[in-house]
């Protein structure tokens, strides 16, 4: 069955084609989920009210633009919520912020540990960090999505960067201490 006879059917509420949809792109959004998310249940959490909103607003697609693209924003959006009333950000005088740039050395800190370093952020942080480095969203753009200001978005990736800096260089010093 084609991706566009697929989405047809699960327009026509068809719970098959639902099911074959989910099996397509679960893997794919609950990487997303699990990116934005504070722990491995919570993604899963956001996967399935993800799939639910995107089975409720399936009949708003209209076969223009990339389905996958569609189906990804739903699911970042989904997130997101969760997160938008909890009042989760500081307001910071955007005078004061310091950007800072982690440096990482590949070899000496594995994938799965930076993802569990960024799932460990405050949540502000790790949602700001997420789509500002990530997955190249402007400030601007993360202001809108998340209905703050832009200095917020900036001061919350400075210190997001902040941790993730100070986090990376205690993992090294534990590491240099064990190895004599």
């Amino acid at each position: 069955m084609s991706l566009n006879q697929l989405i047809e059917n699960c327009k026509n509420e068809d719970t098959k084609a639902q099911g074959e949809l989910y099996k397509l792109y679960s893997g794919k959004l609950f990487a997303i989920c699990l990116k934005y998310s504070r722990n491995y249940a919570e993604a899963q959490d956001n996967l399935q009210d993800a799939f639910l909103t995107i089975f409720k607003k399936i009949e708003q697609y209209k076969h223009k633009g990339s389905f996958e693209g569609w189906i990804k924003r739903i699911t970042v959006n989904t997130v997101l919520q969760r997160y938008r009333n909890e009042k989760v950000f500081d307001i910071i005088n955007e005078n004061t912020i310091e950007d800072e740039e982690v440096e990482v050395d590949e070899d000496e800190l594995s994938i799965d540990y930076l993802l569990k370093i960024i799932q460990e952020l405050p949540d502000r942080y790790r949602l700001i960090f997420n789509l500002y480095v990530l997955d190249g969203y402007s400030h601007k753009d993360i202001a809108k999505m998340l209905e703050i200001n832009i200095g917020t978005s900036k001061s919350n990736l400075a210190r997001a960067r902040q941790i993730l800096k100070q986090t990376i260089e205690n993992h090294r010093i534990t590491q240099r201490s064990h190895s004599f």
